[in-house]
């Protein structure tokens, strides 16, 4: 099944689901037409018919968590909120690359190559965000406090300079925006806090392994232009009154 995939171009999630699940049904098939064939099974066969329902309370009961498993593995494939390849958010805890799904639960492979195996239960309750269903494109916010004496319009003007000439930044402006000049990284003065401004730039990359490449690149070459321009990062300090 994976060769065939691999040779037609298809999707590879259907034929993940279906070759993990090919061994289930086999094995399901093979023990019916077992029992079947063989005379001597024929009592304990007409015996487990007779305690059907006591068998199929107990396994019901027993098996909830196993039957919501598979019904979420059925709708996975149906539904599609994600592909063989994806790389997807869990709730708040889990993130990575979806590398194998099943009848029971899908695996995904996180960023320090551990894999992460969550049962398909568990994932019909939480809330999943795609960063590839659509589209690769990731637009990246990278933020920065300066002291209020620093010069807003020089730090703005260094922080879209080094990530314009950043290698891996994505100029998403349409034709028209190139026309008018809109500058291809937008930064923006977007709140006063206690003791800063802060800024923050919008950075397009092609998928989310490049976004956070950029991120931590720019982290680094802005915190040391600051440092040549004269724009201070500031941090809390008090004021404290000793009273007799």
């Amino acid at each position: 099944m994976t060769r065939f995939a691999k040779k037609v171009s298809a999707d590879a999630t259907s034929f993940s689901f279906l070759k993990n699940s090919a061994g289930f049904i086999i094995f399901t098939a093979v023990a019916i037409y077992v029992i079947q064939q063989i005379p001597g099974l024929n009592n304990i066969k007409t015996a487990l018919f007779a305690s059907a329902g006591i068998f199929a309370a107990i396994i019901g009961f027993a098996a909830q968590k196993a039957f919501a498993n598979i019904i979420g593995g059925i709708f996975i494939l149906v539904f599609r909120p994600f592909r063989v390849g994806d790389v997807i958010y869990i709730g708040v805890q889990y993130r990575g690359i979806v590398e194998e799904i099943t009848l029971r639960h899908i695996m995904i492979r996180d960023y320090e190559n551990r894999r992460i195996i969550i049962p398909n239960g568990i994932i019909s309750d939480e809330t999943i965000v795609n960063s590839s269903i659509s589209d690769a494109k990731i637009k990246k916010h990278i933020e920065f406090n300066i002291d209020f004496n620093s010069d807003i319009e020089k730090a703005m003007s260094i922080i879209r300079e080094e990530a314009e000439k950043h290698s891996l930044t994505l100029d998403n402006r349409s034709d028209e925006q190139k026309e008018k000049g809109s500058p291809k990284v937008l930064v923006r003065a977007i709140a006063i806090l206690e003791f800063s401004v802060k800024l923050r730039a919008y950075v397009w990359a092609q998928n989310n392994d490049d976004a956070f490449v950029i991120s931590c690149d720019l982290i680094q070459v802005i915190m040391s232009r600051f440092k040549q321009e004269g724009i201070v990062i500031p941090y809390p300090y008090r004021n404290v009154v000793m009273n007799k």
